[in-house]
């Protein structure tokens, strides 16, 4: 099995260091991540400037690695298109991020960006984070665990049906001995209260930092936001398609 491993803080973040220490286990593993933490980037793309491409070793048998100065979607897509375009990988793993991604913040996330990436050209994908709520010390060994569990089954699948799927997946950072277990979930709904922050540069010009807590959420008994609370491993399957079917027949008896 070939696994490509990707994510959005970095080559050089512990998150991906475990899972490609674990992933090594059990899979050849090629490595293309950004150079330096692109959180929040979703699926953008660098279409304005080069990319530059750099191997890195990791020094870790059975892992071959390349850091990109630009984007997680970028680096799939290069991964893909151009690195390994004579031999594509059978899954592609992104994470393991250093913090939540549930609900609607998977919109935004450069984790779940990059899988989506791989997704769009057929192939299985998993993305995985930590959620570093609490006060523990962070542990990526139980996410990097159940990543390399799940990642056989997925493959299987894809070779099965020939159908790409998507999972997402949340790990509560709490010791193992406290999990309970893991769920099939859907996907919550957080919301927060925006907050910008006016400040001045030396030179007497206004800028605003961005920041935002959470407000509210809406999450359902079945959501990932409720599994984490629940000290639950969230598996949420995702797709691609954002279409609302239930307002396609609603718009055609409009005068179009």
């Amino acid at each position: 099995m070939h696994i490509l491993v990707s994510n959005d803080d970095g080559i050089n973040a512990k998150g991906i260091r475990a899972l490609v220490e674990e992933l090594a286990k059990i899979a050849r593993i090629t490595v293309v991540a950004p150079d330096g933490e692109r959180s929040a980037q979703s699926q953008a793309l660098t279409i304005n400037q080069p990319l530059m491409i750099h191997e890195q070793d990791l020094i870790i048998a059975n892992v071959t690695a390349y850091r990109v100065e630009g984007t997680p979607a970028d680096c799939v897509k290069l991964a893909l298109g151009e690195i390994l375009l004579n031999d594509i990988p059978d899954l592609i793993i992104t994470g393991i991020n250093h913090g939540p991604n549930l609900g609607t913040d998977i919109l935004y996330s450069g984790t779940v960006g990059a899988a989506i990436e791989g997704l769009t050209c057929e192939l299985p994908a998993i993305a995985v984070s930590l959620v570093t709520w609490g006060g523990y010390e962070w542990d990526f060994s139980v996410a990097a665990r159940y990543a390399a569990r799940i990642a056989p089954q997925l493959v299987a699948n894809h070779r099965s049906t020939k159908r790409a799927r998507l999972i997402n997946i949340n790990v509560p950072n709490i010791p193992e001995e406290k999990l309970r277990g893991a769920v099939v979930t859907t996907m919550g709904v957080l919301r927060y209260e925006n907050v910008f922050e006016r400040r001045t540069d030396p030179r007497g010009r206004v800028y605003y930092w961005m920041g935002g807590a959470i407000t509210d959420d809406a999450a359902h008994p079945t959501s990932d936001v409720e599994a984490i609370r629940a000290g639950k491993i969230s598996l949420t399957p995702l797709m691609i398609d954002f279409t609302d079917y239930s307002m396609t027949d609603v718009i055609r008896k409009w005068d179009i």
